[in-house]
């Protein structure tokens, strides 16, 4: 299918009105009480073999009934590697897909399907399951680009009207202690926000060589978390995470703009190192002035830091995660949790089969995971350009890094040169070549 068949825009709203649901919802579609429930894997890396581990651990009614990824092998293995810890709940003979539209074979025969493949591809796999009428374990980042975040956002709307659960892998959002800390943000416990200190930074990722059978295109699925057009870079990829907290601290309400700085500094290695950064700073600027300063790195041999803190006009959290401390102005204690047993993996399945089977409301997790990982698009694109750039800027464009199409001889929206070059985005030039190596 081509890009412009895969990429049709649903929303005819152009503005951040757009990103709210519409449509009453209608009655719920719901499991039996314990009725066994088919669940799918699209994706079968480590994030897609956890999320299976995690689903059949949270629920005991559900079997693994159909598997794909666009690599056979990883398919298999996954297979193999699942069927030594559930053993006969693993029954997928016949149903092990390999290929880039092999997220189809999955949806059709299975009640719930977890999403788990290069985010590149989400916002496709998440439309065809909703469509389907299929309940939807979907993990983070929900797309790369504003067109792909307005289809999700079509997506979550017509899951909500059709009475569908969709569970998003933001899973700090499910931790106990996180949310401890968060609800007495959103309760006024430190005041109004004024500022939020948010960082993601760690080590160097490896890169995943080609395979001698591979297309280009195949070439760079594999080793998709090394370009923009399938990962999002990571400061959509990973950092969304940590953008989440901010847009949570707002009660759910993105930015209105947003300057930034980046580059790459150690990722410079081609082409294994793709296109991405490993260094982004950005300022997210609220109409109100409240200021989310964001920070995010991947470099080795450096200070590493996963953490939210916000300041308020009465205290500030200290840390969201680790310690958990809110103090006044002052710098005295006012409250610091205890921590409590929380596996938020398993806390956000156990609640997608609580919303499934109608033992509590619908969870519909749509909007934030379409703004968190919008903010995260937005923080890029202003790294990548140099340029103030608004919500609404970002949210409406049609920049696209979609390839020519879904198969395995798409083209690629960055193609090296003869000499093997990627292009890279170089602030205030544009696209260019990449020059070094070392």
């Amino acid at each position: 299918m081509s890009v412009a068949g895969t990429r049709r825009v649903f929303l005819k709203s152009k503005t951040i009105a757009g990103t709210v649901f519409t449509g009453l919802a209608l009655s719920p579609v719901h499991a039996g009480e314990r009725g066994e429930l088919k669940v799918g894997l699209v994706g079968c890396g480590g994030r897609g073999r956890g999320a299976a581990v995690n689903t059949l651990t949270a629920d005991g009614a559900t079997k693994l009934y159909a598997v794909a990824d666009a690599f056979l092998p990883k398919a298999q293995g996954a297979v193999e590697g699942l069927k030594t810890q559930f053993e006969d709940r693993v029954d997928v003979e016949g149903r092990v897909f390999s290929g880039l539209d092999a997220y189809k074979n999955v949806v059709d025969c299975c009640d719930v399907v977890l999403l788990c493949e290069a985010p590149g591809f989400r916002y496709r796999s998440l439309r065809y399951a909703v469509e389907q009428g299929k309940h939807v374990f979907c993990e983070k980042p929900v797309g790369v680009d504003a067109p792909a975040i307005r289809s999700v956002i079509e997506s979550a709307n017509v899951a909500k009207e059709k009475g569908l659960t969709l569970v998003s892998g933001l899973c700090w959002r499910y931790d106990l202690n996180v949310k401890d800390i968060m609800e007495r943000v959103l309760d006024g416990v430190i005041g109004d926000l004024t500022s939020a200190r948010l960082t993601y930074m760690g080590g160097k990722p490896s890169a995943r060589p080609r395979a001698p059978e591979d297309t280009e295109l195949m070439a760079q699925v594999r080793n998709w978390y090394n370009y923009t057009w399938l990962s999002g870079d990571f400061n959509v990829e990973q950092h969304v995470h940590t953008l989440d907290k901010g847009l949570w601290a707002m009660g759910d309400v993105p930015p209105v703009a947003c300057y930034g700085l980046g580059g790459r500094m150690q990722r410079v290695e081609q082409p294994g190192y793709g296109d991405i950064y490993d260094s982004m700073a950005a300022v997210y600027e609220y109409s109100n002035g409240m200021t989310l300063y964001s920070y995010c790195r991947q470099q080795s041999d450096c200070w590493s830091e996963n953490n939210a803190r916000f300041a308020g006009t009465k205290g500030y959290v200290s840390s969201v995660l680790g310690r958990g401390v809110i103090t006044d102005l002052d710098g005295k204690v006012i409250y610091e949790r205890q921590n409590v047993p929380s596996d938020m993996y398993l806390i956000e399945h156990q609640e997608l089969y609580k919303s499934i089977r109608g033992e509590i409301d619908t969870i519909n997790n749509g909007d934030y995971m379409a703004k968190a990982t919008m903010m995260g698009i937005l923080g890029r694109e202003a790294c990548y350009s140099g340029a103030r750039m608004t919500w609404d800027e970002a949210f409406n464009s049609d920049k696209s890094y979609a390839p020519s199409d879904y198969t395995e001889n798409g083209v690629p929206v960055n193609v090296p040169d003869e000499q093997g070059r990627l292009k890279v985005q170089v602030p205030g030039l544009g696209s260019v070549y990449h020059t070094v190596s070392r």
